[in-house]
């Protein structure tokens, strides 16, 4: 999958976009950047970062919480950090093949819960894939 293009990630289990502005981390230059140098008010609500693979992340020199839900090689979430400060490492877990990077609250506000099933849909789809 190519790093360029806008992606919406969506909980197929819940029917609620977690992202609408996705950005994709699959290189290993976008991986190590992730979101440093990103302000806060520029991480909003409807943004994220699908970083793969992946198995854990850290929030060195961040400037805010985030929210980082990891999901297997179908894009099934099998773990979940909530509101990760700056200056954290969340855990490392084998079985994920990717990780999302989203704002704070997120996975609260769309009820995102470990066995629910995440589609990346091209942002220009008209429709959602059944």
């Amino acid at each position: 999958m190519p790093s360029t293009g806008c992606r919406c990630a969506f909980n197929r289990t819940r029917e609620s976009f977690l992202a609408t502005d996705l950005r994709i981390a699959d290189t290993h230059w976008t991986r190590l950047i992730g979101l440093l140098g990103t302000a806060r008010e520029r991480f909003i609500t409807g943004r994220g970062l699908w970083i793969l693979p992946c198995h854990g992340v850290h929030t060195f020199a961040m400037r805010f919480p985030i929210d980082v839900v990891y999901l297997d090689a179908e894009k099934r979430v099998v773990h979940i950090e909530e509101n990760v400060k700056p200056w954290r490492i969340t855990p490392i877990r084998m079985e994920a093949a990717s990780i999302l990077e989203l704002p704070s609250h997120v996975v609260w506000d769309t009820r995102t819960e470990i066995g629910d099933s995440i589609e990346m849909v091209d942002a220009g789809q008209r429709e959602l894939p059944r």
